[in-house]
């Protein structure tokens, strides 16, 4: 790797057996240049940890929550930088080496990622340029869009806040607070599967009013019933 800094990619997992295979395979050739990625499970009882075996680095078992699932992988990670990557995400080679350039400049950084969807639906590219330009005018990232963050960063802020939902929202306002996100512009590759099943306008509705609930104070876990 020519003494830059070492990436551990970190993805929580709970019963994401129809995904995880095809996003491990994704970031082989992360893997292959040394860098690691760990899989924190949260008591899937599927065969997400059977396909993850072999594919990744470490599997290990953690409470329920993204917030501490993340926080888990961190804490066992080796990494300079941590990214954490959504199961139902997949990483082109693309996004990874813009990834490693990036943090190769500045290893004492963070940032996220452009996204597309999975679908090419002409209404879902639209949403997807939505969420890169907000992410951008507001620097604050959502967990889809790839969030990574250096070791020294997240062990000064104590990592993600203990919290059932927008943990990553949290998290990065505290960040801008030390730094302006490198905003990476090759895409990353997220599902699409809860806007088609749920309905694309009833879930912009619902993301828009999660955000609004949020700011407004309400907690965390009941805000997590409404988005299941």
């Amino acid at each position: 790797m020519n003494n830059s800094p070492l990436v551990s990619v970190v993805i929580p997992t709970r019963n994401e057996a129809g995904c995880i295979a095809q996003t491990l395979a994704s970031l082989r050739s992360l893997r292959t240049a040394g860098h690691e990625v760990i899989v924190v499970d949260a008591g899937s009882t599927d065969a997400t940890q059977a396909l993850a075996s072999g594919e990744c680095d470490r599997i290990i078992t953690s409470s329920p929550g993204r917030a501490r699932q993340q926080n888990a992988g961190a804490r066992i990670a080796r990494g300079d930088v941590f990214w954490f990557v959504h199961a139902d995400t997949q990483i082109p080679s693309a996004a990874a080496n813009e990834l490693l350039a990036c943090v190769a400049k500045q290893p004492n950084c963070w940032g996220r990622f452009d996204v597309r969807f999975t679908s090419s639906r002409l209404a879902l590219r639209i949403v997807a340029k939505c969420m890169n330009l907000r992410s951008r005018l507001t620097a604050i990232a959502t967990g889809d869009q790839g969030l990574f963050v250096s070791r020294e960063y997240f062990q000064r802020l104590h990592g993600f806040a203990d919290q059932a939902l927008m943990e990553d929202v949290e998290l990065t306002r505290r960040l801008k607070r030390i730094a302006p996100p490198h905003c990476l512009s090759s895409p990353i590759v997220t599902s699409s599967r809860r806007w088609e099943t749920r309905g694309i306008l009833r879930t912009i509705l619902l993301m828009w009013w999660l955000r609004a609930a949020y700011f407004f104070g309400v907690d965390t876990q009941r805000l997590a019933r409404w988005y299941a």
